[in-house]
């Protein structure tokens, strides 16, 4: 069994009330819910954490090196210029995986660069709800296929 540590970003706190046309109305619990099934059926855990604040994000990215297995992270808008974040997740040798539930390539312009993408495995993007499901599949199959 692996940690899967879920990372969820600013203002995913106010899930299911905030812009539901183009977030959804699940909210983060509900998320977190979706996201720890799925992993449970795949074997591993999740552990949860919520920011609004960046060094919170970061402190949490570089105290999973060592412990967790696979980081999947919903940065929010921190995606888009949040380079310290970028530089912690650079140095977890695990599984990243990033999410977001809309799709920022079909909003606005300044949406459409991830600084984050880089230095991740994959990302999942305009699922809603579901990508939740994928992102988290994903990084326990990407998990199985390093340890076979």
């Amino acid at each position: 069994m692996a940690t899967i540590l879920l990372l969820s970003g600013p203002n995913l706190n106010l899930l299911g009330e905030r812009e539901p046309a183009v977030y959804g109305t699940t909210t983060l619990d509900e998320l977190v819910a979706i996201a720890s099934e799925t992993a449970a059926k795949r074997g591993h855990d999740v552990e949860h954490m919520q920011s609004n604040h960046e060094g919170d994000l970061v402190d949490a990215i570089q105290g999973a090196r060592g412990r967790c297995a696979a980081i999947v992270f919903n940065p929010g808008a921190f995606s888009h210029y949040a380079y310290a974040l970028t530089d912690a997740l650079a140095t977890f040798d695990g599984v990243k995986v990033e999410v977001h539930l809309s799709n920022p390539h079909a909003r606005e312009a300044w949406r459409h660069h991830s600084v984050i993408s880089p230095v991740v495995d994959g990302i999942v993007t305009g699922f809603q709800a579901a990508g939740y499901r994928l992102a988290v599949d994903a990084a326990a199959t990407l998990l199985e296929e390093r340890t076979t």
